[in-house]
């Protein structure tokens, strides 16, 4: 029996995290985010230690919240998450490469939220496996083991899998970390190009250098949101050294 998913609410922002707060132990790893993302580009920017994986961790229910509450595509995180709305792609240090999966079965994994028990693909599921592979430009690639693949192209073929669920919300945890230059042009073009088509992504990043290539808007983090506003109204010297000495600033 197929799951029955729901739709992203008309007008609905993409994204409405509101005061989380999340702990390790006696570790306050966010200590209030507050953030409401509704199209395009945004570049969560911080220090090792800020709290960017722990923040996509806890949109995709993979750490607890302490406190606060998510609100995806107009639906609680839950329900969002299994109608597919949200898509995750990790870093490459939560892969496991040597898993013996083929680029097509990753991307079909995807399209598991629209499968009975029994994960059957129809021809919709496989319709939207090649069309994925396409955007990505891995279809030649796609009978490869995922671990055989670059680091590029395994960032890729998760990009895929999103885009094959048909996510509104896309997560990007250090999507450039361990690609070379090339790979991290055509991750940013790609990127782009799915925000062009009403794709919201929030891409975590620590090169601050990139940020002006791609993001519409950025956020800062320190275990809460210290900053936000245009790659050029926010990465300037004297905002992030008072961002991340002083722990905060007042917009």
């Amino acid at each position: 029996m197929r799951h029955h998913s729901v739709s992203a609410v008309p007008d609905a922002p993409a994204l409405v995290a509101e005061n989380l707060v999340v702990n390790y132990g006696s570790v306050r790893a966010l200590t209030g985010l507050s953030l409401t993302v509704h199209t395009g580009i945004c570049a969560i920017a911080g220090m090792n230690g800020s709290g960017k994986s722990t923040f996509f961790k806890s949109v995709m229910g993979m750490v607890p919240l302490t406190e606060g509450s998510i609100e995806i595509c107009g639906h609680d995180s839950l329900t969002a998450r299994k109608s597919g709305l949200v898509g995750y792609v990790p870093q490459s240090e939560d892969i496991d490469h040597h898993f013996p999966l083929s680029v097509e079965d990753v991307v079909m994994m995807g399209r598991y939220c629209f499968m009975g028990p029994l994960r059957r693909a129809r021809s919709a599921d496989r319709a939207a496996v090649d069309n994925a592979l396409d955007v990505v430009g891995l279809s030649k690639l796609r009978d490869r083991p995922i671990g055989a693949l670059s680091g590029g192209q395994r960032k890729r073929a998760f990009v895929a899998r999103a885009v094959a669920q048909g996510a509104r919300l896309m997560l990007l945890d250090e999507p450039f970390a361990g690609v070379d230059y090339t790979s991290q042009e055509v991750i940013i073009e790609l990127l782009i190009d799915l925000a062009k088509s009403d794709t919201a992504m929030l891409v975590t990043t620590h090169d601050l250098e990139s940020i002006h290539t791609f993001a519409d808007e950025v956020a800062l983090l320190n275990r809460e949101i210290v900053g936000r506003g245009s790659p050029e109204e926010v990465l300037t010297k004297d905002r992030l050294v008072k961002a991340f000495t002083d722990g905060g600033m007042n917009d």
